[in-house]
Order: structure tokens, then sequence, then C-alpha cells
């Protein structure tokens, strides 16, 4: 495995590509934390120095996880956390924006995580009841303190992208993008391009599904959130599988795997973009890791996009109740 390069996010230097570590606590059925850390740890010596976390994974787990696993290892991470979901597992969705949850959430984070700062500290999603300028100035007041280095904002608009901007400079821009979702191509992209604001890409491999390895879901857990999205559903699973064929083919025409295509053509989009593919397994991490290296001319990329144009993917990313949650 080669050098892993740096990409920059806003005035922030990190690994061209990130772990997204919410699938160690959260999401995708049973955990292992001694397996979690074992990855961790692996993805720190190979080079990655993102980590992404959330205070809502596994209701604060996640933080915990990933604060033992980095300790005495501090200077190599750029530790990413993000606030805003105020309810618990399990009960209907509350986000909160406010100043005096801002304040409160930053410091229950830097409890669970054992540091004295977190590098990117993101908004987890808009709250449509409270001003953006309010919940960044907040923000900006957490850096101001020492507490907070870099903000982010995730599934923001282009408009609160703007305006949240012009309170404090937002070092990166959280959102899904994939091969099967390229909602924020159109207007979101270029505003972030316009303003200097990096773009950290989750679920860049359609969570697991654009690597071929889910066929059914069968197999997964009682309590995998995938069972509920609409692109795993019957009738637009099957049609999804046929982009997946596709995929496939191209891929080992280049001999790669279908996933490290679908990230490598993310990495293409440019070089402000930084996808945080997630996994708890070593071998997924390495594999993932390797996409770095690929090269894609032209016309691979047009080939890609071709197998895998926006209207052929069946399904939206989200139920329509979490669909609200996002920030037009």
């Amino acid at each position: 495995m080669t050098d892993i390069p740096t990409r920059r996010l806003g005035a922030l230097a990190v690994s061209a590509q990130g772990l997204g570590c919410m699938g160690m606590s959260h999401g995708y059925g049973a955990t292992d934390d001694a397996q979690s850390t074992a990855t961790l740890h692996r993805a720190l010596d190979l080079g990655v120095t993102l980590l992404d976390t959330a205070d809502f994974y596994g209701a604060g787990h996640n933080e915990e996880l990933i604060g033992r696993a980095v300790a005495g290892r501090r200077d190599e991470v750029v530790l990413a956390t993000k606030f805003g979901f105020a309810n618990r597992l399990g009960e209907p969705t509350v986000i909160r924006g406010d100043a005096a949850y801002v304040r409160q959430a930053c410091d229950a984070s830097l409890r669970r995580l054992g540091v004295d700062h977190i590098d990117l500290y993101y908004q987890h999603r808009v709250d449509p009841r409270v001003p953006i300028e309010e919940t960044v100035g907040a923000m900006a007041e957490l850096v101001r303190a020492g507490k907070v280095r870099h903000l982010g904002l995730s599934e923001a608009g282009a408009q609160t992208i703007r305006r949240a901007h012009a309170v404090h400079p937002i070092a990166a821009l959280q959102s899904e993008w994939s091969l099967w979702t390229r909602d924020m191509e159109a207007e979101i992209v270029p505003v972030c391009r316009e303003l200097g604001i990096g773009i950290v890409a989750f679920a860049p491999l359609g969570r697991g599904f654009l690597t071929g390895r889910y066929t059914t879901v069968d197999g997964l857990a009682d309590t995998d959130v995938r069972r509920g999205q609409p692109r795993f559903a019957d009738g637009n699973l099957e049609r999804n599988l046929a982009i997946v064929a596709t995929l496939e083919e191209l891929a080992a025409a280049k001999g790669v795997t279908a996933g490290q295509l679908a990230l490598a053509w993310l990495q293409h989009r440019g070089g402000d973009v930084v996808p945080i593919p997630g996994t708890r397994r070593q071998r997924y991490l390495e594999e993932n890791l390797s996409a770095l290296a690929i090269e894609l001319s032209a016309e691979d990329v047009a080939a890609i996009e071709a197998a895998a144009p926006p209207e052929r993917v069946a399904g939206g990313r989200y139920d329509a109740t979490s669909l609200t949650f996002v920030d037009g």
C-alpha cells in the first residue's frame, strides 16, 4: 500500500481518505469493540488521520471507543465528531441547535473522547427552529475557548452553508455522496468550492451495497438500518443490483473490486473530496485504502457514470421521515 496523500478541508489537512466509525457502535447490527479497536489502530498505522464519529452513535459509545483507541496517539489523529440529535436511540427524532445545547453537547463529547479539544466539530443536522447564525455563533465561541479547532456542517443546504460561513469559516460539509447518491452535485458542491469548504463524503459505498457484498437483506441483523431504507426494499433492490453487476464488470477489467472502483470515482471528483468509508474489519479498511492508488482516465469515469446514472437508481436514500431532517 502506498503512502496516503493528504487533502484539505478548508485550512485543515487530513488523509485523503478517512474512516467512518458509526458502524462500530450503531446502525449495522452486532458490534465488537476489540475488533473495532484493532481496526482503528491499523488505520492509524497506515496513515489514516481523519476519524469520524458523533455523539449519537451508540448513545455516546462510539466516542468512548475512539477515545480509548487513540489514547497515547492523539497527535496522529484529526478527531471529527457531531452534535444535534438530542433524542435517545429509539425515541422520536429531536434536533437541537440552540446555543445552550451546543455548549452542553461539546463538553459531553470532550469527556467521552477524553481529549481537551475536537479538531472538527459538525452540526449533525440543521435545526429548522434555530437560526443557523445562532448555532454557528455558539460553535465559534467553542473555537475561541480552545475546545474546537474547525467547524463543519452535515446535510446542510446551499443557502444554510452561505449563512453559516458568513458567521465563521466552515471547514467541511459532510453529506452523503456516492455513485448512487449525487443530489449535492448541482448546487451544494459548487457553493462549497466557491467558499473554499472541503467535502467529506459519507456512505461513499452506498452503505456497502456498491461493494457487491449484499444481494439480499436476509442476512442483515433485525436492527440493521438498511432494512428500512428504500433502496434495499423489494423491487428496488433487484433493480439496483443490476447497477452493481455493471460496476463489477468494469472493475474486473481494471483488476479491482466494484467498491474500489466506486471509491476511486468519488476521489476523482476533486482534490477537496474526502470519502469516509466505514468498516469494523481491517481487511476492508485496507481494501478501501487501496482505492487511492487507482488511476482513472476520462473514458473510465464516463463508463462508470454511464453504468450508474442517477435516474437508474431505484428508491430514495432515506425514508420519508428521515428526509425531513435533511436541510434543503
